[in-house]
């Protein structure tokens, strides 16, 4: 890595170095385009979060060798907690998959040889007819037919509709050695929404459930999450939360090998599809409403996009503006900006939902054909598909259920937390 100027004018400046910058840079750089990237840390730096997806959207990708962990027994938990029947868990009866993660980013870094990345800090990026210039905060500056801000959710590069608060998927997670399991040996466990751990004022409070797994060698990974909401919850919150969860199975943490502290929108607008810059991962609201997962999409939509752009840039006459619009069609064609419409949509009912009726919905949710609730999770429905299963749940749901995805059970602005247990 430099933090020199580029020589010249390359075809495509990615900005940012997390997964989404190395998904397309490799796609691009497989397809003969000439690719440089900027991002303020090395490209080669470890990345802090976890990255889970279904092993069946890898199957046809041929990347489950990325897997660094599998799950077979995959389970969620809708019952209230206790000796209830409704204690019993949801078996999901699909394998589940921890990424490698310093495999995935060789993987993508192999794929890429020769592209340089220039370690600087985008402070400005101005579309020209023909170029992009982008000037750093070193002073240097990098043209490019086309620049693509694959930096994250929060990039100031990006023009987008303000739509409102934005809600965001908020977790906080310790992998570590427990007294004693903390859940059954071998397991994942997807969603944990009992709540006998509560105090009466907290039950009224938004929801929150537990993602956790056996990482195997007596080392366990166990994560508060918030489905979403708008401000996110904060972590002393969540924290607090799997504090009391852990006490109340009688489990302690022995040992702290890693925290995680992770807040991500989760009903992000869509940017304008008008822009001379294009955008992709978080930056362009790919993550999934419904579920708060990316990976999956940055692999299926990568290749894609990028033959897409490797066609556009094969003319030369199209300058930036023209290139953007090419990708910009591909990334979001209507088909998926109705889709994230219908996703967003039911987040919005969903974020509105009291404790008991989430966890009948999710039990409800669970209860469809695997190949249903599959497909709704990973967004890999075709829109008419999608809108039959989702007809499909409204019908099967009680009615106490169906008056809260027709008319709303709530308000997405929930009440303050409290900060104590009681």
């Amino acid at each position: 890595m430099d933090g020199q100027a580029a020589s010249g004018c390359v075809d495509v400046l990615v900005l940012g170095g997390g997964p989404a910058a190395l998904c397309i840079a490799s796609e691009l750089t497989q397809r003969g385009v000439v690719v440089a990237g900027l991002a303020p840390d090395p490209v080669e730096a470890p990345w802090p979060n976890t990255y889970g997806i279904w092993a069946d959207e890898l199957k046809p990708l041929g990347l489950e060798s990325l897997l660094g962990h599998r799950w077979s027994d995959t389970v969620s938990y809708f019952g209230a907690g206790g000796s209830t029947p409704q204690n019993q868990c949801t078996s999901h009866r699909l394998d589940y998959g921890l990424l490698d993660r310093a495999a995935l980013q060789r993987h993508w870094l192999d794929r890429m040889a020769g592209v340089t990345w220039h370690q600087d800090r985008a402070e400005r990026v101005v579309a020209g007819l023909a170029t992009t210039t982008v000037r750093c905060a070193s002073g240097h500056s990098l043209n490019a037919r086309l620049v693509i801000d694959a930096s994250g959710a929060q990039t100031p590069h990006i023009q987008r509709p303000d739509q409102g608060a934005v809600a965001g998927q908020a977790a906080y997670g310790v992998v570590g050695r427990f007294s004693k399991n903390p859940i059954e040996a071998g397991r994942f466990v997807l969603m944990d929404y009992r709540c006998d751990h509560l105090s009466p004022a907290q039950s009224r409070e938004p929801p929150t459930f537990l993602y956790a797994m056996d990482l195997g060698d007596g080392v366990f990974f166990v994560e508060e999450t918030s489905l979403a909401l708008a401000p996110g919850v904060p972590y002393d919150v969540l924290k607090q939360r799997l504090q009391q969860r852990l006490d109340q199975r009688g489990v302690a943490i022995t040992e702290v090998l890693h925290e995680e502290f992770c807040l991500f929108p989760m009903n992000l607008p869509l940017p304008d599809r008008r822009q001379a810059v294009l955008a992709f991962g978080g930056a362009a609201s790919m993550v999934h409403p419904a579920s708060g997962y990316m990976l999956g999409a940055l692999l299926r939509r990568g290749p894609d996009l990028a033959q897409a752009l490797a066609a556009a840039l094969a003319n030369p006459a199209l300058g930036s503006a023209a290139l953007a619009q090419r990708g910009w069609q591909a990334l979001w064609p209507a088909e998926l900006v109705w889709r994230h419409r219908l996703y967003q949509f039911g987040l919005g009912r969903l974020m509105g939902f009291p404790e008991g009726l989430l966890r009948r919905h999710f039990a409800t949710f669970f209860a469809l054909p695997t190949e249903d609730w599959f497909g709704f999770l990973t967004n890999t429905l075709p829109l008419p598909r999608l809108m039959a299963v989702m007809l499909k749940l409204f019908a099967l749901s009680p009615w106490e259920l169906r008056r809260g995805l027709v008319l709303g059970a709530g308000t997405a602005q929930a009440p303050s937390f409290r900060q104590s247990a009681g």
